[in-house]
């Protein structure tokens, strides 16, 4: 893998943005419960009239990584967001959230493993769907999920993590899937 490029040169993902009905529950829960900075906030003129906007993020190098935009009707046939999904730096991270969402009382708390991660998906206040994650050192072939005990010790649940990815099909170190996918992308 010596002289492969990390990434695809000339995008990377940077933010998103959503519109969302209750600015200050949603501003609330960002910045308190997943301890986003607010960084800027106001107001502007669109053609469909004033938005309000609130900055967030977690990086003081990164101006905003999400935007809350007012205007999202109350009512809509189902939610268009899938989820958001935010890396954790460990697993202590992971818990201390986890532990977090129970106390806040979120909805559809649930622990999994995807073989290639382990994360734990809530809704937010609005219903938008969350997951935090880690990475796992090995690749399982995708979709798949399924439940972990988080009040397992740490070791004895990545040790059940792993052995259930060793029983998945395409089942391998992530750097091998790394350098298959760098290849796919023309990288190397």
């Amino acid at each position: 893998m010596e002289g492969m490029q990390q990434k695809r040169r000339g995008l990377s993902l940077s933010h998103m943005g959503f519109y969302v009905s209750d600015m200050e529950q949603v501003e609330d829960f960002y910045s308190r419960v997943l301890e986003f900075t607010v960084t800027d906030r106001g107001k502007l003129q669109t053609p469909n009239g004033e938005v309000r906007l609130v900055f967030l993020s977690r990086d003081p190098a990164v101006h905003h990584q999400i935007v809350l935009a007012s205007g999202r009707p109350s009512h809509l046939a189902f939610n268009p967001i899938n989820q958001i999904s935010l890396e954790a730096d460990s697993l202590a991270t992971l818990r201390q959230f986890h532990r977090k969402f129970v106390e806040e009382g979120l909805d559809e708390i649930h622990p999994v493993t995807h073989g290639n991660a382990v994360s734990i998906y809530a809704r937010d206040p609005e219903g938008n769907r969350l997951e935090l994650f880690i990475d796992t050192p090995w690749y399982v072939d995708q979709p798949m999920r399924v439940s972990v005990d988080f009040d397992l010790p740490d070791a004895e649940l990545m040790t059940d993590v792993e052995r259930h990815a060793r029983t998945l099909p395409g089942f391998r170190p992530r750097s091998v899937w790394q350098a298959e996918m760098a290849e796919r992308m023309g990288l190397v």
